[in-house]
């Protein structure tokens, strides 16, 4: 019998090569407790908190839990959940535990004689990864798990690349490294070895550039310079320093990037995990693009139109992470708050001048008058392949000056006004937004809180979903209350709701989102 057990993804265990099936979320989090601590006593206190963080322990439920997860884990020869005098241990050979496999083999890996071993070893052991850690569940304590294994993993990932480097592999991990470096902006070690990937693929300018990109980072954020090896490093690149050919042995200790002469700024903001539906409009988009060899010359521009909450930025978000190899030259990105309630919305000038920074000009190159700054930032995206995202624009007048001049480039623009003036004047596409269909709605709840809460509920789901009327941003609001508290029963957050329809208050959710999910159900 072939037995696995599995955290590094969604948490499973494998008997013969079929998974069995270990109950709900919550069960399935009771198993991963004990799997990270294999072989070792868990105490009754520390899964309980484990398992309903703060909340007060539930010793009657976790032993229910406890005595189905054995029975669930008879199929799996020598597997066993043993109790002990102060709480329960799970007794198993932790070669059949990805998590285990993966550090002995990243330390297998770490003492081995030569790279071509280390680099076989460091790759079997991150092809262990399925996915998100703990995938399906969400405590306080399996986010610090998952938080601290991505760390782990991190490490190893770039031990690898230091090997692979040393190996002459700097071709084919170069766009491993971009967006590795575009996840960890402030990791000096791995900017350097994106530095040197780039250098040795005879790419001077675009790593000098992500040194000065770096660089400004490490300043703007943490007030200290790049450490001296990634100033040796920079160095070493000015000078085409021969230590640093292939096979030398040149190991990369350094962070990420953008240039002053040849800048690849990725400044998109992550995506939501949880995007639904909308396929129609994604289409759509896509359409624009493709229709860009007909648009004699101009530049493609996508305007995306509807009622707060009604999730524009999403999609725009969705479709432009998608799609980033499309636009090979970067993409910029700006919030230029026109509805925001806290501030006011950001001028077209300030806006510019973040444009400029992002692709690496120095302060002292830029024009003090803001009509020759935008006239040097369309000079800058001339003859590129570049997506520019203006979020949550007032009106035509603060996105025209943003627009670049290049028909190489396209603009995704999302606001709650139709932004007539850019269809009449440079020929915009738009594109409206509606609620979410009822299915649509439905499937975005259920990624939240997932099938087995919604299905203890009917009504109450009913409920909520007729009062968000498929307003993304108000589902995911009442979603996010029911998920911090997960014995809260759907039924009150539907009562809070009705009331709210009524006039009788407007229910407080907590958080800075209140007074949107109010806003929101205020405009029904």
């Amino acid at each position: 019998m072939t037995v696995e057990l599995g955290v590094l993804g969604s948490i499973e265990v494998g008997v013969d090569g079929r998974l069995v099936d270990l109950g709900h979320a919550r069960q399935r989090l009771l198993l991963a407790a004990l799997l990270v601590d294999v072989n070792r006593e868990v105490s009754i206190g520390q899964l309980a908190e484990r398992l309903w963080g703060e909340e007060p322990a539930q010793r009657g439920t976790l032993y229910g839990y406890l005595s189905r997860l054995r029975q669930a884990l008879a199929v799996a020869e020598g597997v066993d959940i043993a109790r002990r005098s102060a709480g329960y241990v799970l007794a198993v050979d932790p070669a059949v535990v990805d998590l285990y496999q993966f550090r002995d083999l990243v330390e297998q890996a770490r003492r081995a004689d030569g790279d071509e071993q280390a680099s076989a070893l460091f790759g079997r052991a991150v092809g262990l990864w399925r996915g998100e850690v703990l995938a399906g569940v969400g405590t306080p304590w399996s986010s610090a798990v998952r938080a601290c294994l991505h760390h782990e993993r991190l490490a190893a990932e770039l031990d690898w690349a230091d090997v692979r480097l040393r190996l002459g592999q700097h071709s084919g991990l170069l766009p491993v490294l971009r967006a590795r470096a575009g996840e960890h902006p402030l990791d000096e070690r791995l900017a350097g070895q994106l530095m040197l990937a780039l250098y040795r693929c005879g790419r001077t300018a675009e790593a000098l550039g992500h040194y000065q990109y770096t660089r400004g980072l490490l300043v703007e954020e943490l007030g200290i310079d790049p450490g001296p090896a990634l100033k040796r490093l920079h160095q070493q690149i000015l000078t085409a320093d021969p230590a640093l050919a292939p096979g030398t042995g040149v190991r990369a200790r350094s962070a990420p990037a953008a240039t002053a002469s040849v800048p690849v700024p990725r400044q998109l903001p992550a995506p939501s995990g949880l995007f639904t539906g909308r396929t129609r409009e994604l289409a759509a988009l896509s359409a624009a693009l493709e229709g860009q060899a007909d648009s004699g010359g101009t530049v493609p521009i996508s305007a995306i139109g509807g009622m707060g909450g009604i999730g524009k930025t999403s999609l725009a978000l969705h479709w432009a992470h998608h799609r980033q190899r499309l636009f090979p030259d970067g993409q910029l990105y700006v919030n230029l708050h026109g509805f925001g309630p806290s501030r006011e919305p950001v001028p077209p000038a300030v806006a510019v001048r973040g444009f400029l920074d992002a692709l690496g000009m120095e302060s002292a190159a830029v024009p003090a008058e803001p009509d020759a700054q935008a006239a040097l930032y369309r000079s800058l995206v001339a003859d590129k392949q570049m997506l520019v995202v203006l979020d949550n624009a007032r009106d035509s007048a603060q996105a025209i000056p943003l627009l670049p001049g290049s028909p190489g480039c396209m603009v995704l623009i999302t606001s709650r006004h139709q932004l007539a003036g850019l269809v009449t004047t440079h020929g915009a596409k738009l594109l409206t937004l509606d609620a979410l269909s009822e299915i649509e709605a439905r499937r975005l709840l259920t990624r939240h809180l997932g099938e087995h809460r919604l299905g203890a509920e009917p009504d109450a789901v009913t409920a909520i979903l007729k009062r968000c009327a498929g307003l993304p941003l108000a589902l995911s609001i009442v979603a996010a209350r029911a998920a911090i508290q997960p014995r809260l029963p759907l039924a009150h957050l539907a009562e809070e709701l009705s009331e709210a329809d009524t006039g009788l208050y407007a229910p407080d959710f907590g958080g800075a989102s209140t007074d949107d999910l109010r806003t929101v159900l205020s405009c029904q």
